[in-house]
């Protein structure tokens, strides 16, 4: 079983945060089957969360033991019935280990870079016109039609429409009274 540093161990939570159980262990328990599936996760995974079904807490530690002591993995966190474990892939001989990539300072775009697969226009350059705000455009359209706007009872004269005439019938119209 090997350690880790406070450090690593921190960095290995963080890692693990996000992930799912890929191993679960069921009413039967520790089997080989199970120490199986769990060396073939940690071999091709690294990081891997057990998720322990059992309610005995002494079981589930127990078991988190055994699996580190049987699997030469490293104990990274226990949280309820999650088991978090870690086992460092092992470097292949012909391999050499990956070096950092140093930073070569901002990007650039395909433009700044002045090359590559960018079609030039025959056109001169014209200057555009910055489109113009109104309350109209700056204010988010509704999807379909408009909804119903409830009716107020009154009537109310619009600025652009002149007043309407009265009529010149003598007969008096609907809804008022004559004296």
């Amino acid at each position: 079983m090997s350690e880790l540093s406070p450090v690593e161990r921190k960095a290995l939570k963080a890692r693990a945060h996000h992930l799912d159980p890929v191993v679960m262990i069921g009413d039967a328990g520790l089997t080989p089957a199970v120490l199986r599936e769990i060396n073939v996760a940690l071999g091709s995974h690294e990081l891997i969360k057990v998720r322990v079904l059992g309610d005995d807490r002494e079981a589930r530690l127990e078991m988190y033991n055994t699996i580190c002591t049987e699997l030469n993995a490293a104990p990274v966190q226990n949280i309820g019935k999650l088991l978090i474990l870690f086992r460092p892939k092992p470097e292949e001989e012909g391999s050499a280990p990956l070096k950092p990539r140093k930073p070569r300072g901002p990007r650039k775009t395909k433009k700044q870079l002045g090359g590559g697969l960018a079609v030039k226009s025959t056109r001169p350059a014209t200057p555009r016109k910055a489109p113009q705000k109104t309350a109209a455009r700056s204010a988010p359209k509704p999807f379909g039609r408009a909804p119903a706007r409830p009716s107020t009872g009154r009537v109310t004269k619009s600025p652009l429409r002149p007043p309407a005439r009265k009529s010149a019938s003598k007969t008096p119209s609907r809804g008022t009274r004559r004296d």
